[in-house]
């Protein structure tokens, strides 16, 4: 690793950056080029159809027609009373809804169309957040890890079963004793050479298969992630092959009486989601035919000869998990519009809502108060930065499904890895904030923050630990990083630390430090220069950190003393990638007055998250103090602009009452609809 040269590469920088120090130019700060600054006393104007438009993508009809479908029949809409065993009836009737009687097909779409459908799914999530994740079971899960993982032969047999739900499966992945650490996993599928097939066994109670979604009541199929193991002929007798995935029949397709060798459990009630039916599985010498191997990766032949293109069993195991990262992709877009609808509720209620006033003057909306707006207002241009840095992850997705670019492949796992585990973890602490902000009508069930946050909860740990997909981005960066002093490329998402590793890591320039002038702050390359730097720093010393204490620690403990550091980075790091789409988005937009929104939004996001971490600006001087206070007023000056535009903002999102179904949020009579549900 070339630390050494990267700190001569530094050192020149320095001398450079010094020199300019002693007698700097005396320009202004460079003007915004992205859209000029508004001036404080000209009222900002949005036009709310023209940014509805270019919010909208090209996938908004299929969103209505989910939504006008299940408007129009009260019997799929879920109550606010039921029992869990009702819950999970009324999800798969609502699924069977959406394919037989609505006509829409989402199967369809997981492979050839994959923004579409994320579409579907984001629309039928907004129905219930179960009905969503069953769905994502059916489709995402079990059905794309038949296509994905399987061959041709795996495709005709079950594709049409899948998508018109004759064959409901499951995806058994998840043990008792492991979740995260795949390669871990303990049931095992032995071949047996003289029958030609593969006998699943749970070894032990810990290899249980656990939290399996369709699997308690409705599955009739499990896609099975065992360690598959071959008859040897040397002393050990077997070879473990690693981690492979089968195809395993768990009921009846006429009885749905489970099968012999099969044991499933209901996991029982939970926090939320309880319209998806999670069971356990354990399988006692269950035997399958070897056809049922997906054989994409790594096959086995009759007489028991083991086959792949890719040379290792780590190899075989990354590709694995790499087609199935359209799960978290599938989160993260899902996750942003959960955002959409909380932030709506709050924001609609608060402009609605008055409290106090001035003396003998009328009661204000509480939306006017400045720690409302603290709370809300950064909170929706933050919901405004994922839905773009979302739609952004949905299109290298679709790309990396047509093309299989090994590169893009590697950079939509990061990707995807980093969004889901930041805005998931984003959106389920503001659905505290927006509940909080609601005060007691908030804690209504009616009005939905509960079942919003519960529901929501769980996807910050399932499709992968949202620490742990953090670590995943940690280390890709760092690989990024040794590869740049052995001349490797970058990605497109990686490509600003080619200049970052040499430019951002010299001394901060104390006249720009000092800078504070509105232009200047609110100019989209200061803010994402500011942004590029901490990640820049962050990974350049967290490298020299592990560099030291792997001498002494080796690199398992090296990189648990610097775990909090690593998770920062990957943060720093996705929050960089989530400001560059967004400044692209800003720039794109066709509309001036819409352009003129975004922009507002766009800086509010960026100076807030700037003035969040500004201790790590001004432990490096990159932020002078002078400059550090014209941040923070800027910051609460925007969350003021915004409030006069919020209205604007959040009927952007099309997001019509029957869909919100809050009556706090209702837009006309909203206390009268209030009223009218405890009965008055």
């Amino acid at each position: 690793m070339a630390v050494e040269e990267f700190s001569e590469i530094a050192a020149a920088r320095r001398i450079q950056r010094l020199s300019s120090h002693i007698s700097p130019a005396l320009t202004e700060p460079p003007q915004l080029q992205t859209e000029a600054c508004s001036s404080r006393s000209k009222k900002l104007v949005v036009n709310g159809q023209a940014l509805s438009l270019y919010m909208k993508g090209k996938h908004r009809d299929i969103q209505e027609k989910v939504h006008e479908f299940y408007n129009s029949r009260p019997d799929l809409q879920t109550p606010l009373e039921i029992s869990k065993d009702d819950h999970r009836e009324l999800c798969m009737r609502q699924l069977y809804a959406l394919v037989r009687e609505a006509g829409v097909r989402p199967f369809r779409y997981v492979a050839d169309d994959p923004a579409k459908y994320f579409a579907i799914m984001e629309a039928v999530g907004s129905v219930d957040m179960s009905f969503g994740i069953k769905m994502g079971v059916q489709y995402s899960l079990w059905g794309g890890s038949v296509i994905n993982l399987g061959t041709k032969k795996h495709r005709d047999k079950y594709f049409d079963g899948i998508d018109n739900l004759d064959y409901l499966g499951c995806f058994a992945m998840t043990e008792l004793h492991h979740g995260s650490n795949v390669q871990g996993l303990q049931t095992t599928a032995t071949f047996d050479p003289i029958t030609d097939e593969f006998i699943i066994d749970t070894p032990h109670d810990g290899a249980i298969k656990w939290w399996i979604g369709n699997a308690a009541v409705h599955g009739k199929f499990a896609t099975v992630f065992a360690r598959l193991i071959l008859p040897t002929h040397d002393t050990k007798g077997v070879s473990d092959m690693g981690v492979h995935a089968f195809i395993v029949p768990i009921r009846d397709m006429k009885t749905h009486q489970t099968l012999p060798g099969v044991e499933i459990q209901d996991c029982g009630q939970k926090v939320g989601l309880n319209g998806v039916d999670n069971g356990a599985l354990r399988f006692r010498s269950v035997r399958i035919p070897r056809d049922n191997l997906l054989n994409r990766f790594g096959d086995v032949s009759r007489d028991g000869k083991y086959t792949s293109s890719l040379p290792t069993i780590n190899k075989r195991f990354g590709a694995t998990l790499g087609e199935l990262v359209g799960g978290r992709v599938a989160l993260a877009y899902s996750s942003v519009g959960v955002l959409k609808v909380s932030a709506t509720i709050a924001i609609r209620y608060s402009l609605l809502r008055q409290q106090f006033g001035p003396p003998k003057q009328p009661e204000v909306s509480i939306l006017d108060y400045q720690s409302q707006q603290h709370k809300l207002m950064p909170m929706l241009a933050s919901t405004y930065a994922y839905h773009f840095a979302s739609v952004y992850l949905v299109e290298k997705y679709s790309e990396m499904k047509k093309t299989n670019d090994e590169q893009l492949v590697a950079d939509v796992h990061a990707l995807s890895a980093g969004l889901k585990s930041y805005i998931t973890s984003y959106t389920a602490k503001s659905l505290s904030v927006c509940r909080e902000a609601c005060g007691g009508h908030g804690y209504a069930a009616v009005n939905r923050f509960g079942s919003l946050r519960n529901d929501h909860d769980i996807f910050q740990t399932f499709e992968g630990d949202n620490t742990v997909l953090l670590q995943q981005v940690a280390a890709d960066l760092l690989k990024r990083y040794n590869e740049k002093f052995q001349g490797g490329t970058l990605t497109v998402t990686w490509s600003y630390l080619r200049e970052s590793m040499s430019s951002y890591l010299a001394q901060p320039n104390p006249v720009t430090a000092r800078w504070e002038g509105e232009d200047h702050l609110r100019d989209p390359k200061f803010q994402l220069d500011a942004f590029r730097y901490r990640t820049s720093r962050l990974l350049q010393s967290v490298a020299m950190r592990l560099k030291k204490h792997s001498k002494t620690l080796g690199m398992f403990g090296a990189w648990n003393r610097c775990l909090n550091h690593l998770l920062t980075l990957a943060e720093s790091h996705i929050e960089s990638v989530i400001l560059a789409k967004f400044i692209e988005a800003v720039r794109n937009c066709p509309d001036q007055s819409a352009r003129a929104g975004l922009k507002l939004v766009c800086d509010l996001y960026a100076l807030d998250r700037i003035w969040k971490d500004i201790g790590t600006y001004r432990n490096v001087d990159y932020v002078a103090p002078n400059k550090a206070k014209a941040i923070h007023k800027l910051a609460e000056y925007l969350s003021f602009q915004v409030r006069n535009v919020a209205k604007e903002l959040v009927d952007a999102f099309e997001l019509p009452d029957h869909v919100t179904r809050a009556p706090i949020a209702m837009q006309a009579d909203a206390y009268a609809q209030y009223t009218q549900v405890v009965g008055f």
